[in-house]
């Protein structure tokens, strides 16, 4: 297995542990790495061609971040989530959500809606596969919340998703899961080109609510 540290530029501003953790995410993010998956410390040593040090650290950090849990004399896994904290989890990105579609809806430029409706169209061609839908789905609503120039919102925001990705793809696991997302990005965009605040705000808060419910309806199945 070829390590993705092999691309990777060491900067002077990240450690090899900063490194690793980013690709212990990528792995979580990509679905290599699951909820409830343990991760080997001396495997991911070999795979990043990393000493175990670094490992050690990057499990630590996870951790902090919620990500990874670590039980004495059984090492590290990547955490589960509770039916209880997917709620929270939802909430707290509808309010995000919500926050953010008020914020850009009263300064989007002509090139921004622009933009989004080209997203639009990716979205579009991907919709037949969900590995690239799920990729670009994330990819699009993190690129709306960095449209709002709020370096704190895009901060909060992010640490929610990177937590929610625990909780990958089951939305969009069903036939056709993809297609009431779809629908409600277009509504956003919408919102987003009408500048209505209130609209706007709404409208990315009821995607936020509806992935939820099609998340329980998953999951009951």
């Amino acid at each position: 297995m070829t390590s993705a540290l092999d691309n990777l530029d060491f900067l002077q501003t990240k450690t090899v542990a900063d490194l690793v953790q980013q690709e212990i995410l990528r792995m979580i993010k990509n679905g290599d790495l699951l909820a409830g998956a343990r991760l080997n410390e001396l495997s991911l040593s070999q795979i990043l061609r990393v000493s175990r040090a670094p490992i050690r650290e990057a499990f630590r950090a996870l951790e902090e971040a919620g990500l990874v849990k670590l039980e004495k004399n059984r090492g590290a896994f990547v955490r589960e989530i509770s039916a209880e904290e997917a709620r929270e989890l939802y909430d707290l990105r509808a309010t995000l959500d919500e926050m953010t579609g008020k914020c850009l809806a009263t300064r989007i430029t002509r090139g921004q809606v622009d933009e989004l409706f080209a997203w639009l169209d990716r979205l579009e061609d991907a919709a037949k596969a969900v590995g690239p839908y799920f990729t670009l789905n994330i990819a699009f609503h993190d690129r709306i919340v960095e449209m709002t120039g709020n370096t704190v919102l895009l901060e909060f925001y992010r640490r929610v998703i990177d937590r929610m990705h625990l909780l990958r793809r089951q939305s969009f696991a069903a036939p056709d899961g993809n297609t009431p997302s779809r629908l409600e990005h277009r509504k956003i965009v919408e919102a987003l080109r009408s500048q209505d605040p209130e609209r706007a705000g709404a409208a990315l808060r009821a995607h936020v609510e509806n992935g939820f419910q099609r998340f329980l309806d998953i999951c009951a199945t």
